[in-house]
């Protein structure tokens, strides 16, 4: 009896030293993501191709620290633009049948905003009161630590981190889009170190029985970036 005590008083010690908090795994990942550097950074600018339902689309996405950014698909010829100026954001949306500028939804404009790398921070969220630790899971049978993220508007995002690298491999969000429930699966990977920069080269997104596959192509740090860019003319 007392040797089985003596185990398991040192079962739960050892489960006490390897077990992580909440901080450290945001520090860990923030080191390893290299979060410091990008907000030492003025401008990002990403080239990609989307792929969507057999089509490939050219994409190119603006970010100015900190808060600005703009994404323009092209499909069949014509824009699909997204943009927020810091202040306010709009939409263009040809594939609708109309090219004017339409305003977002505060909605919106947070969505996109969690888009930019100057902004998208988990530090920022763990300051902010908005994480949790919630356990660990697998993904893809790796290891992870599960992070619920509760953010603007009641969105809540959860996010998995690799416990052997602590690169984010998967976000599931859910959200309420016209009184509905949506649930929003990515998964980053392919991770590369471009200009100082970790980047996940590859996202593939699944929502709704659809599949979307963003690879980047390039990536440009701190190139010029006048704030015109982010003005709908």
């Amino acid at each position: 009896m007392k040797k089985l005590t003596f185990i398991m008083a040192g079962l739960i010690i050892m489960s006490v030293i390897n077990a992580q908090t909440l901080d450290e795994i945001v520090k860990k990942y923030t080191e390893v993501n290299k979060l410091d550097h990008v907000a030492s950074l003025k401008t990002i600018k990403i080239t990609a191709k989307l792929s969507m339902m057999g089509m490939e689309m050219p994409m190119v996405m603006w970010m100015k620290n900190p808060d600005k950014i703009k994404s323009v698909t092209t499909v069949n010829g014509q824009d699909m633009i997204q943009v927020f100026d810091g202040e306010k954001g709009y939409t263009v949306s040809p594939m609708t049948g109309s090219t004017e500028p339409v305003e977002m939804t505060p909605d919106q404009i947070k969505q996109t905003v969690r888009s930019n790398m100057f902004q998208n921070s988990m530090a920022n969220y763990l300051k902010n009161g908005q994480l949790t630790l919630a356990g660990e899971d697998k993904v893809n049978d790796k290891p992870a630590y599960k992070i619920k993220a509760t953010v603007e508007g009641g969105t809540v995002i959860d996010m998995f981190i690799d416990k052997s690298s602590y690169f984010l491999i998967k976000t599931s969000t859910t959200a309420s889009q016209g009184g509905m429930t949506v649930v929003v699966d990515s998964y980053p990977s392919d991770y590369t170190e471009t200009n100082g920069v970790m980047i996940p080269m590859k996202t593939t997104t699944s929502a709704q029985g659809m599949d979307i596959v963003i690879n980047f192509t390039k990536v440009e740090v701190d190139v010029p970036m006048e704030d015109s860019v982010f003005k709908i003319k």
